[in-house]
């Protein structure tokens, strides 16, 4: 992979400004249409060998384009908040929107690579990593980001002058310090895990361009005309060029089950027994929170379900048990025009909890495999591959000691169109209920259908589905608790393990 980056490149200074004069106007031009069409964002990966003139190449662009529209990031050990949430967190929050530019220093590349070179992970683990840099990626492609990924790259003999020759100079020894030198040592080892890391990254769709840094003009000339062309190919794409959609349809399942309707919706408790599992239970789940273990844990909690099926009361009595500064209750609707300009699940990595706290999506990132598979929002290709990109993102919380509970709340239709006219003659009931809910009432069997694909393709053995049967209320509220208390339970039962370990 690094073996063209070797050789010793080099542009005149007269060649140099006269390509640079041309390219300057060029991406110009470019940053304007990205701008003006507003249909894709641009993220650019900066990474390779310390001195290799990664910041130097990247100050260039940033002066030949408009400075107002690159959003540059720099990712360096994490902060006590971003360590306190997922790896991709602090990533996702930094993806530029559509009609802008990113510029990433230490991406998600940067820990998986250092940790393996300074013998912090196995080979499995560096594996996984790969795998999960793979799917990240992908999905970021199949959302339409133009994903370019530089690699800088130096001869261990060439960076060993580069590192001397800017700390010899005054202006710009300030960038050697001893982390520089001591990843010199180390040169041998990183190129040994670099190497196959390049290759098992570079996909056809982000391919992974080594740019020898040797040469200044050159880097940058390699860097401006790559992105130039990259930018203008998919700016000038012709939607006829789009392949149709052709995603095949999901199989039936086999024993044709459906778990809905196999539930016993009518379940009994009475007002009174409601009343004495509630105080149970709510202090239960309390004790749970202010249990010491649980300041390494996190909890997401998501409420699914038909309209009118009691999410709203259910997730009050939860926080009912909970101190109200230790939890933020997510309300999801349709998506403001900022968070159509980002990929689909910005908008959920953007409201995870730090350990120590709950957060409650009343709706959630299933959206996109139930009303927006069913109202036709986006095309079957994206809420298809949905499903997988669902489960890669759960499984990130979970790796990160976040509990994942999630509740499908099942009434029957009858159930529903007593609620529907009660709530029209209830005063302070009047809000919830919208000529969306009697629309969505008419395609009753067809969301059956979608939340049945998706509890069989997104119920997973760390997080699984819940379905709770809500024709009576009280029962339904007592099962969420009940299921919280065990999910929090069994959690702190493995970090405990996991400490002793």
């Amino acid at each position: 992979m690094f073996d063209s980056a070797n050789f010793k490149h080099h542009i005149s200074k007269p060649v140099f400004k006269r390509e640079e004069g041309k390219l300057r106007e060029a991406l110009l031009g470019a940053q304007f249409d990205l701008k003006e069409q507003h249909r894709f964002p641009v993220l650019i990966l900066i990474a390779g060998v310390e001195g290799a003139g990664k910041g130097e190449t990247v100050n260039l662009l940033t002066e030949w384009m408009d400075p107002r529209h690159i959003h540059t990031s720099a990712f360096g050990n994490p902060s006590d908040e971003e360590r306190e949430r997922p790896a991709n967190w602090r990533f996702w929050r930094a993806l530029p929107p559509k009609g802008e530019i990113g510029v990433f220093f230490g991406a998600w590349h940067t820990m998986p690579i250092v940790q393996r070179v300074m013998g912090q992970i196995d080979e499995g683990e560096f594996s996984y990593a790969i795998g999960e840099i793979r799917r990240l990626e992908q999905m970021l492609c199949d959302e339409g980001v133009l994903l370019l990924k530089y690699w800088f790259h130096l001869s261990k003999a060439q960076q060993k002058k580069r590192l001397q020759s800017l700390e010899q100079d005054p202006d710009t020894s300030w960038r050697v310090t001893d982390v520089e030198w001591d990843y010199f040592k180390l040169y041998d080892k990183f190129i040994k895990v670099c190497d196959p890391f390049l290759r098992q990254t570079s996909t056809g769709q982000a391919p992974w361009i080594v740019v020898p840094g040797a040469d200044p003009r050159y880097r940058a000339l390699t860097v401006g005309r790559h992105l130039l062309a990259a930018m203008r190919e998919r700016l000038d794409e012709k939607p006829s060029k789009l392949l149709p959609d052709k995603t095949p349809p999901l199989p039936a399942p086999a024993d044709k089950v459906n778990v809905l309707s196999s539930l016993s919706l009518d379940q009994p408790m009475t007002r009174t027994d409601y009343k004495k599992q509630l105080e149970k239970w709510q202090g239960r789940l309390n004790r749970l929170s202010r249990d010491p273990r649980f300041k390494t844990l996190s909890v997401v909690v998501v409420f699914e379900g038909n309209d009118s099926a009691g999410k709203g009361g259910a997730i009050r009595r939860v926080t009912g048990a909970l101190d109200a500064r230790c939890y933020g209750n997510i309300s999801v609707a349709a998506p403001t025009e900022e968070e159509r300009a980002q990929p689909y699940l910005w908008r959920f990595w953007r409201h995870l909890p730090r350990q120590g706290r709950f957060a409650f999506f009343d709706r959630s990132w299933y959206g996109r495999v139930l009303v927006e598979r069913i109202e036709g929002f986006c095309p079957e290709a994206d809420w298809m591959r949905a499903y997988s990109e669902i489960n890669d993102f759960e499984d990130s919380l979970i790796r990160h000691n976040t509990v994942v509970v999630k509740f499908w709340l099942a009434i029957s239709k009858q159930e529903q169109l007593r609620r529907f006219k009660e709530r029209k003659v209830v005063a302070f009931k009047r809000f919830k209920i919208t000529e969306e809910d009697w629309r969505n009432r008419k395609k009753w069997g067809v969301y059956e259908t979608a939340v049945c694909d998706m509890v069989d393709r997104t119920s997973t053995a760390s997080a699984p589905w819940t379905l709770v049967e809500a024709n009576n209320k009280y029962f339904a509220r007592i099962k969420v608790l009940k299921t919280m208390c065990d999910a929090l339970e069994q959690a702190l039962e493995r970090a405990e393990h996991k400490k002793k370990r």
